[in-house]
């Protein structure tokens, strides 16, 4: 990877970002890993109009469990799929490829982060005993999406917040 036209320089961020797709209004297309029918999912990370970029954090906050009445469900937690698709207006079956997803906790206010990613091979500063940090490189012309499964109805009221950060090349 190179930020130039030359390919002589390494690939850097230029702009950090830090975005958040509120879910409470989803229904997703999702049953299992491919998006069926129509969606209501959300943009997560836009790299169609530049040079792309690397997420080096996914996480969620719950606003608790899965509510199908008065009651929580036992058990049941919201499941959040990742896709990246060239498109930005809409999630299309036939061009979303599943990246990736996380559970999110039961537990109202609970932080829930993406535990593995990819490995980074790009130069990057090192501290401490870990050789190697993950994240998701979003290649120019793609948006990372995020839509919740679609397991078990989905209230408005525990729909949890996604967000993520990195930075734009």
């Amino acid at each position: 990877m190179a930020s130039t036209n030359t390919n002589k320089q390494p690939l850097l961020v230029d702009r950090v970002f830090h975005n958040h797709v509120d879910t409470i209004r989803m229904n997703s297309g999702s049953v299992g890993l491919d998006i069926i029918g129509s969606n209501n999912s959300g943009v997560l990370v836009d790299c169609t109009t530049n040079d792309g970029g690397v997420v080096e954090d996914l996480y969620c906050i719950s606003r608790g469990a899965v509510q199908t009445g008065p009651n929580p469900v036992p058990g049941s937690q919201y499941r959040i799929n990742f896709y990246m698709s060239p498109s930005v207006d809409y999630l299309r079956p036939d061009q979303a490829i599943y990246v990736g997803s996380l559970t999110a906790s039961k537990s109202e206010g609970e932080f829930n982060s993406v535990s593995t990613l990819p490995k980074v091979l790009a130069p990057l500063p090192h501290t401490g005993s870990e050789s190697q940090v993950g994240g998701w490189y979003i290649p120019r012309g793609k948006a990372l999406w995020v839509t919740l499964r679609q397991e078990l109805p989905i209230a408005e009221l525990t729909a949890p917040i996604v967000g993520c950060q990195g930075g734009f090349y």
